[in-house]
């Protein structure tokens, strides 16, 4: 199977928001809950992750606290604040919209 092309503009952000609203999480974990839930199909390289991190909290829709990990490691974990709780909601009824007039082109029949 081929690598899926370049997701939708923004959509990383919905992506992390949504990850971030089941429970606060650091970078490796969202790195790799997001591989988990889409059965390897989704996956996001540090380079992209971070900057989208650092972006999101700029923007005040997460939060950032140092803890330790369940290794015992120290890492910075990120959780969802009430304005990306707000913003979660937008994102996913922007993703509503546009995946479903994406299905429906699909689904023309041909001649």
């Amino acid at each position: 199977m081929s690598k899926p092309p370049d997701l939708v503009l923004g959509t990383p952000n919905l992506l992390i928001l949504k990850i971030l609203a089941l429970e606060p999480l650091h970078g490796w974990a969202i790195r790799l809950r997001l591989q988990q839930v889409s059965a390897d199909v989704l996956q996001v390289s540090d380079g992209s992750l971070y900057p989208a991190l650092h972006k999101l909290e700029q923007q005040g829709w997460i939060q950032s606290e140092w803890k330790m990990t369940e290794n015992n490691r120290r890492a910075k974990f990120y959780k969802l604040t009430r304005l990306g709780r707000g913003q979660l909601e937008k994102e996913v009824a922007n993703w509503n919209g546009l995946s479903s007039a994406i299905t429906r082109v699909v689904k023309l029949k041909e001649a």
